[in-house]
């Protein structure tokens, strides 16, 4: 696994973390929780590209 991939979704969990308190701090409960949301959907559709790669991957190397 790289290591550049868990920087990025550490990144998208800090980012998400920080807005998130922001907003609730401001009595925004509701954009705090679409904030949350947001930040899940962009890290499974990162996720989702490494997937792609990983069963390629298993593909080339079971077609002997």
């Amino acid at each position: 696994m790289e290591v550049e991939l868990i920087f990025k979704i550490a990144a998208v969990g800090i980012v998400v973390a920080v807005v998130n308190m922001v907003l609730s701090k401001l009595g925004r409960d509701e954009y705090s929780t679409l904030t949350t949301l947001a930040g899940i959907i962009i890290v499974l559709l990162v996720l989702l590209g490494e997937l792609g790669t990983l069963f390629s991957t298993i593909r080339t190397v079971f077609s002997l």
